[in-house]
């Protein structure tokens, strides 16, 4: 693993679709270019954020090259090369380093739910045909795979991955592997709801909605814990944040109706910056009865929201 993971904000960049599900990737440019603006640390196309789900492999292939070449070396890029089957998420990702991806950001297998052994072999077969970092994004909920601590730090001690994605709700499991392993495998806080924690326990950085959305905004809280040590500061801006942060998961917390994360998040773009598009169905746009409740969170936050 030649290239050192990031500390920071990470933004999980967005994929923009025209008519009939068609890549725009005029549009991908000015996204990034307004995420860099933003102050963010590193970007990840093609994670969550990317409907990487929604693509084949080659156009998979087409967002990575577009967003590696517009990042041109400007911050750290992870790159979202998973994929179900363990030989297309080999293909993706010795492509992804192949264009100058920085690291790599896998989910595990989904769907099939495969036991963990077979899942952490998944990563060592990964790990043995590149050479950058991998970044297991441990997504529970939307994997059906929950690698235990002991797991996820046999994969470090092998060196199949260099960081994790904890998108856990419980600050616990961020805490434990830092003090395990001394801080020394990178841990990213994975979902808004434990960022605060996590950030406070010592986690590496953030990758979620609100850095993908806000970026600015998660930057401040970043410094003000990792960096200047300023609890009382960063309380307060948590205050301004919680509450775009419990608008974005009602319905991922409810299991139910409410706000999907997603339509949140590409509303809140739109409204503040480059035009990125609406969701590839089934997700839909954000209802119109909650996006004068965005608007003013974004206000609050010092945004400009545009009409």
């Amino acid at each position: 693993m030649a290239k050192p993971l990031f500390h920071g904000v990470c933004a999980s960049s967005i994929t923009p679709f025209g008519q009939q599900g068609a890549l725009d990737l005029a549009r991908l440019g000015p996204h990034l270019d307004w995420l860099i603006g933003e102050g963010v640390d590193a970007i990840s196309p093609l994670g969550s954020s990317g409907e990487f789900v929604a693509m084949e492999c080659e156009d998979r292939k087409r967002v990575l090259a577009s967003a590696i070449e517009n990042i041109a070396g400007r911050v750290h890029v992870v790159a979202g090369t998973h994929d179900y089957s363990t030989r297309r998420t080999i293909d993706l990702s010795k492509f992804a380093e192949s264009h100058g991806a920085d690291s790599l950001l896998i989910v595990p297998p989904y769907y099939m739910a495969p036991t963990p052994t077979q899942v952490m072999d998944h990563y060592r077969r990964i790990a043995e045909a590149v050479s950058i970092p991998i970044v297991l994004y441990h997504n529970i909920p939307l994997t059906a795979v929950d690698l235990k601590s002991d797991h996820l730090l046999k994969l470090y001690e092998e060196k199949a991955i260099g960081g994790i994605k904890m998108s856990n709700p419980e600050p616990d499991r961020i805490c434990e592997i830092l003090q395990a392993t001394h801080s020394k495998l990178h841990i990213y806080a994975g979902i808004d709801t434990v960022a605060f924690e996590g950030l406070c326990h010592g986690a590496h950085g953030w990758i979620s909605g609100i850095p993908s959305t806000v970026p600015r905004a998660a930057k401040e809280l970043y410094v003000a814990i990792a960096v200047e040590k300023n609890l009382d500061k960063a309380r307060l801006l948590w205050t301004k944040l919680a509450p775009l942060m419990r608008l974005q998961f009602q319905a991922y917390h409810s299991r139910g109706e409410g706000a999907h994360w997603f339509s949140t998040m590409k509303a809140g773009l739109n409204m503040i910056g480059p035009p990125v598009g609406d969701p590839e169905p089934p997700i839909a746009p954000l209802p119109a009865s909650l996006r004068e409740t965005l608007a003013q969170l974004l206000r609050d936050l010092g945004y400009k929201v545009q009409s």
